[in-house]
């Protein structure tokens, strides 16, 4: 990624400021400005506001928290990651609008059942907050655990969902 330009933007939102980020090929990234671990260095990235993917991006998460969009329809650009995170945050993107899965069940879902652990820390890097849906994922016991942007905002995330489902 280091050659590649990076865009970005940020917008606002019910559960505060999110910082999003773009390539020419897609929707590179979606974090929220503060309270948000693994938060990249985005000092080196150009700001700007009028990217295309940039305003979609925008559009559709404003969308989304109106109740208005239960699916996302941009183009992401897998920036960061191995192959086994990019696995997982495939398997996020299977998990329906106003359902929750389970780390075990996404494990099993890459066909790495073992890998519990290890599909909980890449959901923990999953550089597409929101749009790749890493807060429908519950403890084995359907507990709120993990997530990079805190746990009540993925609480605030699964009630909207369960709302407008």
């Amino acid at each position: 990624m280091s050659t590649t330009a990076i865009h970005q933007m940020h917008t606002t939102s019910p559960l505060g400021d999110v910082m999003l980020a773009a390539t020419k090929q897609g929707l590179a990234g979606v974090w929220f400005v503060h309270r948000q671990e693994h938060l990249p260095d985005s000092r080196a990235w150009v700001t700007d506001n009028a990217h295309p993917t940039l305003m979609t991006a925008a559009t559709q998460l404003a969308e989304y928290f109106q109740g208005e969009r239960q699916t996302f329809e941009i183009q992401l650009q897998p920036a960061w990651g191995t192959p086994f995170q990019r696995a997982v945050w495939q398997a996020l993107q299977r998990i329906p609008y106003g359902q929750t899965s389970t780390y075990g069940d996404i494990a099993r879902d890459i066909d790495n059942a073992k890998a519990v652990r290890a599909v909980g820390a890449a959901i923990g890097q999953n550089p597409h907050s929101i749009i790749v849906p890493c807060h429908r994922v519950l403890g084995a016991n359907g507990s709120l655990t993990g997530f990079a942007g805190g746990l009540d905002r993925k609480k605030h995330l699964l009630v909207l969902e369960a709302t407008h489902a």
